[in-house]
């Protein structure tokens, strides 16, 4: 019962009516439009050129608000607040024909059922009302009080049968207005590789972000340290390590300048820095070796000349492979070797353990960022400890990197 009752009391049911009595509201013009146009063919001299020139003119001008982005923008407003369905915004750009004619089916439609809405309205409603109010002046005085009561409740029956067929109409409003407003499959198609494409440059970027900060961090801590140690002793060295440190914070405050642009979107955010390469490598080995690590480089083949996307990751790769060995490591050198062979880049860093907490890297995002990295290009890494030492070997295709 409580279900029966529920479309008279609930509030969408009304809310739902005004959406369509808009569409009723909207169609007033068309219908006197309808009306002029009637009157111009049937009335005198209405078989004329003129006066067809004129119809044709109106009709093609009356056609044209269905196609328009305005009024599908107004449609999923009205549709979102009162049929209080959920709808994506429309995309950018120019609308396919194939969205452009469900808003006009979805306009016709409103149109429609808004005037079958305000015709049942105008007529049953007052109807009801007298019926109820006043039923001596519909059913004469000479029939029974029995019947003049039927004729109450028969009009009681009208309007309750009224604001059923409004929710109904309302809910089925509700259906429709996803199918013909929502997306179309291409266009949900388009939304999820945008998603997608977002979350990839997130992605990106913090990889970015974590291995640029992290190593600067990692670094400045252990320059820091590194001179402190030396700075009554040799004081040229704690100069160096301190110039060091300032070169490393500038370099980081760069990079992150650089990726706070490109997630505000701001104009050429994505070429304001140029990413390093494994062409600086003689640098990053520099700084890790003022932060006092113990760094031996065996480098061979042109690493200036490899494709630019190998280089990159390659640096990104070198890059995390030393920070960690430094955060990490136990005492003892640090083996960095990088070196192309048979179209492939290969790098290997290795450093001593540093105890039962260094053991164990894996569940790093160090190491789930270069995985990712090499993932991308096609390589293949590996990390782990052995013999004592921790190892990283990753292999980039140079053939998938000429982007």
């Amino acid at each position: 019962m409580r279900a029966a009752l529920a479309p008279l009391v609930r509030a969408s049911t009304y809310r739902r009516a005004v959406h369509l009595l808009l569409g009723a509201v909207i169609l007033l013009p068309y219908a006197l439009l309808g009306a002029l146009l009637w009157q111009v063919l049937t009335g005198p001299g209405g078989g004329r050129a003129g006066g067809l020139l004129v119809a044709a003119a109106a009709v093609a001008l009356a056609a044209v608000p269905p196609f328009l982005g305005g009024t599908r923008e107004l449609e999923l407003a009205a549709a979102r607040q009162l049929l209080g369905v959920d709808l994506p915004d429309t995309p950018p750009g120019r609308l396919p024909l194939e969205t452009r004619l469900r808003g006009a089916l979805w306009f016709a439609v409103h149109l429609a059922v808004g005037g079958v809405v305000g015709a049942a309205l105008l007529t049953a409603v007052p109807m009801a009302l007298i019926a109820l109010a006043d039923p001596g002046g519909i059913v004469p005085d000479a029939l029974r009080t029995a019947d003049r009561w039927l004729w109450t409740l028969g009009g009681l029956a009208l309007l309750v049968a009224t604001v059923y067929a409004t929710a109904g109409l309302g809910a089925l409003a509700a259906v429709m207005a996803p199918v013909l407003l929502g997306p179309s499959p291409a266009e949900r198609i388009a939304a999820v590789e945008a998603r997608e494409r977002a979350l990839a440059e997130r992605n990106r970027l913090a990889r970015e972000l974590h291995d640029s900060v992290g190593h600067a961090l990692t670094a400045t801590t252990l320059q820091a340290a590194a001179a402190q140690a030396v700075f009554d002793t040799d004081p040229a060295f704690a100069r160096r390590a301190l110039a060091a440190i300032e070169e490393v914070g500038r370099a980081a405050v760069d990079d992150l300048d650089h990726v706070l642009g490109v997630l505000r979107d701001s104009p050429g955010a994505g070429a304001a820095r140029p990413q390093p390469t494994l062409a600086d490598l003689g640098r990053l080995c520099a700084d890790m070796r003022t932060s006092g690590v113990d760094l031996r480089v065996r480098a061979t083949g042109a690493l200036g000349e490899l494709p630019a996307a190998v280089s990159r990751e390659g640096y990104r790769i070198v890059q995390e492979g030393l920070t960690n060995a430094a955060r990490h490591g136990g005492a003892g050198p640090v083996t960095l070797t990088v070196g192309t062979d048979a179209g492939t880049l290969r790098i290997a860093v290795d450093n001593p353990l540093g105890g039962p907490a260094g053991g164990d890297r894996t569940g790093g995002r160090g190491i789930a960022g270069m995985r990712e990295r090499v993932r991308l290009l096609g390589g293949e890494l590996a990390a782990g400890p052995r013999d004592g030492a921790w190892h990283v070997t990753a292999t980039l295709p140079l053939g998938r990197g000429a982007g």
